[in-house]
């Protein structure tokens, strides 16, 4: 089974994917948002298509006290359309401190700060469904 993991963003999605086995995640693209939904969403179809992908990880975005904001809204919506557009199960996962993981994977690879901006919410999306698959592991 492949797990599709996402970090959604206002301007950028993150797009990761795990191997087969379900034992490693991998950078797959950023879709730079439209002004459509419906487009976004169909970009996300097709790569769910050609990979055959079968379930979708996203990171919800919460306070560090745990509360979810305005944006984990955003997301949560975001998510029930995806999965009403695809029919596959959406799990929401806390991703608190992933882009500040991912910001830190980048420095060290002493990336640009131009390079870092253009892959921080793949490397994002890949640390959220790693987060998931070793957890799935474990449990």
């Amino acid at each position: 089974m492949r797990w599709l993991g996402l970090d959604v963003g206002q301007r950028r999605i993150g797009i990761a994917l795990s191997d087969p086995l379900e034992l490693f995640a991998q950078g797959y693209s950023v879709l730079e948002r439209s002004q459509s939904l419906n487009r976004d969403l169909e970009y996300l179809s097709g790569v769910i298509a050609r990979e055959t992908v079968e379930g979708i990880v996203i990171g919800l975005p919460k306070n560090m006290n745990g509360t979810e904001g305005p944006m984990a809204e955003k997301v949560r919506d975001f998510g029930r359309r995806l999965e009403e557009k695809t029919g596959l199960p959406v799990i929401f996962w806390d991703e608190r401190l992933t882009t500040l993981a991912a910001e830190r994977t980048l420095l060290e690879a002493d990336l640009s700060r131009k390079k870092r901006k253009q892959k921080i919410d793949q490397v994002a999306a890949v640390f959220i469904l790693q987060n998931y698959l070793d957890y799935r592991r474990k449990g």
